[in-house]
């Protein structure tokens, strides 16, 4: 008797944007790790093949991309073959005072995460780019329904990110196409790092979490490699939290 690994990605052809850095990095190399071709995606070309060369050899390949860029979008969708899996992973973060918002700061937060996201998942769609029964991830935040001081235009992204993902899975139910988010906490990229936040005020909020630390990118990207797999074919609609215990943002 025969027993097959459902958590498998051999022959499954997967989309990683963001895949230059952090957790899209990080995915993308856990998903070669599993036997997938994967097509990187992201602005810079040269750490898009740092990404490719710390990834497992198959058939990968390198598309670099503006996703704010609609040309660059329709350039990418294609390009591409049909896709098994689609990881939307490009994002940004700053923090900011509400009482201080502009409108090109919500521009700044809003274009890539969520905008490029419609864009883009659009054009591969009406390009019939998505093959049945494949599966859609989307990375949001836990910021969406954890509030912190000065991360109201992040959190309303992400917000608004999970809600568009529980309409894509109903209306991509009909073809076996699954759809579902990630919702990390605190995780150690560039993305946290780069605030204004400083190392010593992360150091302390990492101790309040129940396992004691904030998240790498490889936690992210092994439940993003269940997501994709055949393991949750019965999964769609739903938003993972992932946050080592951690009740807030920065708790």
């Amino acid at each position: 008797m025969t027993t097959c690994n459902p958590f498998t990605l051999d022959g499954k052809k997967i989309l990683v944007t963001g895949a230059s850095s952090g957790i899209g990095r990080a995915i993308a190399i856990a998903c070669s790790q599993m036997g997938a071709d994967v097509y990187l995606t992201g602005r810079n070309t040269g750490n898009l093949e740092q990404t490719l060369q710390a990834m497992k050899e198959g058939g990968h390949q390198v598309f670099t991309a503006d996703l704010g860029n609609e040309s660059d979008i329709e350039s990418l969708a294609v390009q591409l073959a049909p896709l098994d899996g689609i990881v939307h992973c490009a994002g940004v973060s700053f923090r900011m005072p509400s009482k201080r918002i502009r409108k090109e700061d919500i521009d700044k937060i809003f274009q890539p995460n969520l905008y490029s996201v419609l864009e883009l998942q659009a054009a591969l769609l009406q390009r019939h780019k998505v093959n049945k029964q494949a599966s859609i991830v989307m990375l949001a935040s836990r910021a969406a329904t954890c509030p912190s001081v000065g991360n109201s235009v992040y959190s309303a992204s992400k917000g608004a990110l999970i809600s568009y993902a529980k309409c894509l899975a109903l209306e991509l139910a009909p073809r076996q196409i699954r759809v579902n988010c990630i919702c990390p906490g605190m995780v150690w990229t560039r993305l946290i790092t780069g605030e204004t936040l400083t190392q010593e005020l992360l150091e302390e909020a990492q101790a309040k979490y129940p396992l004691k630390r904030y998240g790498s990118p490889q936690d992210i990207a092994y439940l993003a490699v269940y997501l994709l797999s055949d393991a949750s074919a019965w999964m769609t609609g739903s938003s993972i939290d992932i946050s080592g215990g951690g009740e807030g943002v920065l708790a």
